[in-house]
Parts: structure tokens; sequence; C-alpha cells
């Protein structure tokens, strides 16, 4: 499921997405896009692909339900739509929304 969240916000991307309960798991340099999941260890597990554009998060979230079959191979059960997912992505948006609401309210 993709969405976006306009910012600017004041926290960096690392912080945020901590403050949603993701733990950064690396960077696809090809792609230009930070990878988090949630939980940090097992399965299922939410998978979170992130590009940053000007101000703006660009977001592509789906639910991992296991791990890949085969090792170093990138297929896997994945969700990427659905209430469990739409779910998660309304919470993310509420949380980073809050957390941009009360920053800038904090430096007016």
């Amino acid at each position: 499921m993709k969405f976006v969240l306009k910012g600017p916000f004041k926290e960096n991307v690392y912080s945020l997405m901590r403050k949603a309960g993701y733990y950064f798991q690396g960077k696809d340099e090809e792609k230009s896009e930070l990878i988090f999941i949630r939980p940090p260890k097992g399965y299922p597990r939410f998978h979170l692909c992130l590009k940053i554009e000007n101000d703006n998060l660009i977001f592509n979230l789906h639910l991992d339900q296991k791990r890949p079959i085969y090792k170093g191979a990138p297929a896997h059960a994945g969700e990427y739509a659905g209430e469990t997912v739409e779910k998660e992505a309304e919470r993310i948006k509420q949380i980073l929304e809050y957390e941009k609401r009360s920053r800038t309210s904090n430096y007016n």
C-alpha cells in the first residue's frame, strides 16, 4: 500500500519511524529507499520502504506473513492491501501527523 505524508517534519525520518515502532533495516541504494520493519524479529511483520522527496515522505507498506523460503530470494508471502495493512497505514499517519503538529506548535 502506497501513501504520502506531506512535510515538513521537524525531526529526522529515523526518529519519526522509531516513534511509530519501526526499526531501521537498511538502505536500498538503487531505489533510494530506506527500509524499516516492525517488529524487529520474527514473522508476521510490517515491511516499509520509505522515500524522501523534498519535504514529503512516500511510503510503500506491506505485511510479510513469513520468511522467504529460499536463501537470498526476495519472494515472500506479502500482503500489499487489506484491512490489516490499511489499519497500520492509518496508525502511521496518525502518529506522524501528531508529531508534525506537536513539534510545529512547540516552535511558534
